[in-house]
């Protein structure tokens, strides 16, 4: 039984309190489409996903550099925050951050300074929990197709989640979730036409 079913307008933010063992859905509307994600514990935002403890918990049980289907994101508690347990796209980066003004003329130029951006969104949403700056800290980029190349270095690739594609996690403690369905349009990480997404929270 669903609790809340919501439509997140392409460039947008989110956010929404997801009780432990409720189910949350991201959906990828139209294909192609990035989806950043923050993770806090509801009741201590102390406590917050550590993208560090989670990559080396999976290499360490033989698990790859991505994000997948039986991944576990940790806090920097060394504790399980959610599970992903519904996977059509196979894969999902966190460690390629989120998109900023600044990190947008960096690489694309001065002219892209002002350009809404991923870090802008979560900001808008960290406010309204009285979070800011400072609580910032490593996303997960559902849907996001972030290639290691030979000599180490991440390069942002064409998305390759289908239409109708989505993520499930199980929320395995009371959560905190921050969404920016992301507006960049400078590399192929939304094929360069940022959608709209759908977030389902569900009973089990």
């Amino acid at each position: 039984m669903s609790v809340l079913d919501v439509v997140v307008p392409a460039r947008a933010p989110f956010s929404a309190v997801v009780k432990a063992g409720q189910i949350v859905r991201i959906v990828d509307l139209e294909s192609q489409q990035a989806v950043d994600a923050l993770f806090y514990n509801a009741n201590d935002y102390g406590e917050r996903y550590s993208a560090q403890d989670t990559l080396a918990a999976q290499a360490a049980s033989g698990g790859t550099y991505y994000l997948g289907m039986g991944s576990v994101l940790l806090s920097n508690e060394g504790r399980a925050m959610a599970t992903i347990v519904g996977d059509t796209c196979g894969f999902h980066d966190t460690c390629a951050g989120a998109c900023s003004c600044e990190s947008n003329t960096v690489r694309f130029g001065h002219e892209t300074r002002f350009m809404h951006s991923c870090r802008e969104n979560f900001l808008a949403e960290l406010q309204k929990y009285g979070l800011g700056k400072r609580d910032l800290v490593s996303n997960v980029n559902f849907f996001m197709n972030v290639p290691i190349r030979p000599d180490g270095e991440l390069t942002v690739d064409d998305g390759v989640s289908e239409p109708g594609g989505y993520v499930e996690l199980r929320a395995e403690m009371d959560l905190l979730l921050l969404i920016s369905n992301c507006p960049q349009v400078n590399n192929p990480c939304n094929g360069f036409k940022p959608t709209p997404i759908r977030v389902v929270v569900s009973d089990v």
